[in-house]
């Protein structure tokens, strides 16, 4: 599993990427200035610090994914129940619902998708 990290502005920024790429450079750099008021050299260091974490990729300005959203929250959720956990979803779901009470929705969502994974 890739150690994909990312801090909260970070996120923020990322999803600027994965709502609109492709994006160019220089408008991921307005995007960036109205939303954090950031510098074009800020956005550019943010930038080239998610690219070399292989999250994006820069191909002469133009800015994509290398990872989707999906994709990069999938590997948090696994690697945060592997290390909190030590990999028991039904652990993490014991300790999710102590606190909260899913609704109706969700439980016949998630016996949706045992029944699904049951099936192959």
């Amino acid at each position: 599993m890739n150690d994909y990290q990312m801090g909260v502005i970070e996120s923020r920024f990322a999803d600027i990427i994965w709502e609109n790429e492709p994006v160019s450079s220089t408008e991921l750099s307005k995007r960036s200035e109205e939303m954090f008021g950031w510098k074009k050299s800020t956005t550019y260091t943010v930038l080239k610090r998610l690219c070399d974490k292989g999250i994006f990729q820069n191909n002469k300005g133009t800015v994509t994914s290398v990872i989707s959203r999906q994709e990069f929250y999938s590997v948090q959720s696994e690697k945060f129940v592997e290390e909190t956990f030590d990999g028991s979803l039904p652990a993490f779901l014991t300790a999710f619902t102590a606190r909260k009470n899913l609704s109706k929705e969700e439980v016949e969502y998630l016996r949706r998708m045992v029944a699904e994974y049951e099936e192959g």
